[in-house]
């Protein structure tokens, strides 16, 4: 398996694995309300009851989070190679190395590290439609590009 399809796989595996935590939540918390009766406090049933209803909607908003990174995944073929930086694009920089594909944070594979980016990031921004060679100024501090996946 190449370097990209692993770093797919990782993201992929990411993806999954929070989307069925929020998957368990959600019916954890469904499972919370329709099992609370109406008890004799009254307004604290209420409360808890209302409490309960904002994670279920806190949990539904990240549902649909993540169902749009699994979106953008979909749409990502590891086996493509890339002239510029593009969504499924392997940066190496004189900085980072960079997998565009979803902010999902520092990937370890082989003992080196590669950021999972978006490309609406403020780097990932930067980095889109450019090439090897081509420097790049972030924070100030300027890096270049030295090849493209």
């Amino acid at each position: 398996m190449s370097l990209k399809q692993n770093l797919y796989s990782q993201c992929q595996q990411l993806v999954d694995s929070r989307y069925q935590v929020i998957q368990k939540q959600i019916a954890d918390l469904q499972q919370s309300l329709s099992s609370e009766t109406k008890s004799s406090a009254g307004d604290k049933h209420e409360t808890g009851r209302a409490m309960v209803q904002l994670e279920r909607e806190k949990a539904g908003h990240q549902l649909a989070e993540i169902n749009k990174v699994r979106l953008v995944l979909s749409k990502i073929d590891p086996k493509t190679a890339h002239t510029h930086v593009g969504l499924g694009s392997l940066v190496f920089t004189s900085r980072a190395n960079y997998y565009i594909a979803a902010s999902l944070g520092p990937l370890e594979l082989d003992g080196k590290t590669y950021y999972a980016i978006s490309p609406e990031t403020p780097i990932g921004q930067l980095l889109m439609g450019k090439i090897e060679k081509d420097e790049v100024t972030f924070n100030g501090e300027s890096f270049v590009i030295e090849a493209i996946l």
